[in-house]
């Protein structure tokens, strides 16, 4: 066996991140070869992943990144096992690598597609296995979107103070003049979102499968009243349901004397113009 000395060790250290027992055990194994040891310490991440493949992920970071120019935006959680791993300095410089790696995502890309993104030319999914590696703990991506604004408009974002719940919101204007003015509004609907959780923007937007659901629900909780009455109860169980979950006909977090809608429309005309939620996305770990 090659003798392994301190200026190897520590210059696989430094390339790979690995602890220093890690590396040098990595070029005892490799008879001292650095590229075998590299990759060693690589399927070693693997490995771990492998092994771990059933625990659940039910800590980690949500994390928002907004483009230079405003018009995109993306939201992405990165998942570990426990919360101590979340607040590891390698798990939080992957959520970084992460961000920018959702940024520059198609819109109509899934969680597992970030991994053949590159960033500073690596994959994400070997900036993974290498943190895999490091912490010896199960990560992986959750819950992805990414908005774009096509015409004028803006878009909002809040993150909760624990970084695991946050949400993110498009909203539609007449003119570019009435996006500078709801900047901040933006902002407050998102955080309305992470806090309230709407399920839809309006009624329009509720699914079908769901309105179905609560009809059954609330045919079963009235099913010994006379039946000329169950169907006008259903009806207004439904009206209420509805009136609680669309984010449109919410009382507003900040000011529950308005609903979001009065809120936005009354910042909209003044600021001379109009203004429409389009959509929004809320994501939470655990």
């Amino acid at each position: 066996m090659a003798e392994i000395s301190a200026a190897a060790v520590m210059k696989l250290r430094k390339a790979s991140g690995q602890g220093m027992m890690d590396c040098k055990k990595a070029l005892e194994e490799t008879n001292g070869d650095f590229e075998a040891a590299m990759e060693l310490l690589r399927k070693k991440g693997l490995a771990t992943l492998q092994k771990r493949a059933g625990r659940e992920t039910t800590q980690g970071r949500l994390i928002c990144r907004k483009s230079s120019d405003g018009r995109s935006m993306a939201m992405v959680t990165l998942c570990c096992e426990t919360d101590f791993v979340a607040k590891n300095d390698d798990f939080l410089a992957a959520c970084e690598k992460l961000g920018e790696c959702a940024l520059k995502a198609d819109a109509q890309a899934n969680p597992q597609d970030l991994m053949d993104i590159e960033v500073a030319g690596r994959k994400f999914s070997d900036i993974l296995t290498e943190a895999v590696s490091k912490i010896g703990e199960k990560i992986e991506i959750g819950d992805f979107a990414r908005y774009t604004i096509a015409g004028s408009g803006l878009l909002g974002s809040y993150v909760h103070f624990n970084e695991k719940t946050g949400a993110m919101v498009e909203i539609e204007t007449d003119s570019d003049q009435t996006a500078a003015a709801l900047r901040q509004l933006a902002n407050e609907i998102a955080m309305h979102i992470t806090a309230i959780k709407p399920i839809a923007v309006d009624r329009d937007s509720v699914s079908p499968s769901i309105l179905e659901q609560e009809r059954r629900i609330a045919a079963e909780q009235v099913k010994n009243k006379p039946a000329n009455m169950v169907e006008k109860i259903v009806e207004g169980k439904i009206a209420k349901f509805l009136k609680e979950n669309c984010l449109l006909e919410q009382p507003f977090v900040k000011d529950d004397s308005k609903t979001v809608s009065e809120v936005l429309n009354e910042a909209a005309r003044a600021a001379g113009g109009r203004a429409k939620i389009k959509r929004f996305v809320r994501f939470e770990i655990g």
